[in-house]
């Protein structure tokens, strides 16, 4: 069972950035594809952003395309969300996710996901 714990949410001001971490507690977390969803109070989660095994292939929201970067260091068995230009709009629980079935980015719906973290807020003030 891999445990995955979120950080680095807040308050930021509209146009600025913050950088969420997902630290897993297993090495096993280098074999997997990892995601960040979100979900903004009372509409559904919603995929972000994916990063396969390596890092070599990331894939994102159209919502969050230019602004926000996934990155991993397997070493650190650790995902980031470094999220640049932030809206009102972006503001929401961001949730990293594990899809231990693949390495590769094979899928961006929240019910293939094997492991959650428990989200971390993020609020952007206009």
């Amino acid at each position: 069972q891999v445990q995955l714990v979120e950080s680095g949410g807040g308050l930021v001001q509209a146009g600025g950035s913050l950088r969420l971490s997902c630290a897993a507690s297993e090495p096993t977390f280098s074999n997997y594809a990892m995601d960040w969803f979100r979900q903004a109070p009372g509409k559904p989660r919603e995929f972000v952003a994916a990063i396969s095994w390596s890092g070599g292939s990331t894939h994102y929201a159209d919502s969050v395309e230019g602004r926000f970067f996934i990155t991993r260091d397997n070493a650190k068995n650790t995902v980031y969300l470094q999220m640049n230009s932030l809206k009102p709009e972006d503001t929401a629980v961001y949730y990293c996710a594990a899809d231990a079935g693949s390495g590769t980015i094979s899928t961006t719906d929240d019910y293939d996901m094997d492991y959650w973290g428990e989200g971390t807020l993020v609020t952007v003030s206009s």
